[in-house]
């Protein structure tokens, strides 16, 4: 089952979130409350959260993944294909991710606050078993 505020963050009446498309290795996050733990209890240290500036928001979209180019053939006969395939991430839509805010770029769209962060700046996923 997904986690109540996830589905609140995903099924808007206008579906807005549904045009954006994520690039590459990031990914998109809403913040969830501002708490010194995660829902399950762990505790974040407060000298990581201040110095680090450690925030967690469920990840909304994610891109495809990293970008690895097709060797170049020039045989006529095949037809046109897609030239670049991905390394999938291993974040997941509904995942509650801990990041590092520093690596994030934080936008605003249709009047809301979104992070659009690196996988590189995520720390730790917290995945629902049944997503």
């Amino acid at each position: 089952m997904l986690s109540h505020l996830y589905q609140n963050m995903l099924l808007t009446p206008d579906n807005k979130l549904k045009k954006l498309i994520v690039i590459g290795d990031r990914v998109l996050i809403r913040l969830s409350k501002s708490d010194e733990r995660t829902q399950t209890g762990l505790y974040l240290p407060p000298g990581v959260q201040e110095k680090e500036k450690v925030q967690q928001g469920y990840v909304i979209k994610t891109g495809p993944g990293y970008a690895i180019p097709l060797p170049v053939e020039s045989e006529p006969w095949k037809g046109e294909e897609e030239q670049v395939k991905y390394v999938p991430l291993q974040v997941r839509e509904g995942d509650l991710a801990i990041f590092l805010l520093s690596g994030a770029t934080e936008i605003l769209y249709q009047g809301e606050k979104y992070y659009i962060v690196p996988q590189g700046a995520i720390l730790m996923l917290e995945r629902d078993d049944e997503l």
